[in-house]
């Protein structure tokens, strides 16, 4: 059954962000290489166990909020099916190099999310 397997999350000062998830939730990030600025985040469960990733990076309108992307096997199936059920694509299939395949869509009651292939051979 597919479920949240990534959140991302904007922010407009990433120092400031990272401190206080960092203090709050003892969050740790770590910085992709790549042009962007962009980092992991790793969380834990209570019991001390790896929790769900994440990632942050500069907020890119305004209007941005968190994303939770939920891990499906293929996108493109997954697209159909929320086409097909009232929901809306936002942004079509987009590659992440070397990690898989992204897309955001928006549910019959106007929520935002994404899907999430992962293919470690995608270009």
């Amino acid at each position: 059954m597919p479920t949240i397997v990534h959140f991302d999350l904007p922010a407009d000062d990433i120092t400031r962000a990272q401190s206080f998830y960092g203090s709050l939730f003892g969050w740790t990030f770590e910085r992709y290489a790549g042009p962007i600025e962009y980092y992991a985040i790793g969380t834990t469960n209570e019991d001390g166990t790896a929790g769900i990733g994440g990632g942050m990076g500069p907020r890119g309108a305004p209007e941005q909020q968190i994303m939770n992307y939920i891990g499906v096997r293929s996108v493109e199936d997954y697209l159909a099916r929320v086409k097909g059920l009232g929901g809306a694509v936002m942004m079509p299939k987009t590659t992440i190099p070397s990690i898989g395949f992204l897309a955001i869509c928006r549910d019959t009651e106007g929520n935002v999310f994404g899907l999430f292939e992962e293919d470690p051979g995608a270009e």
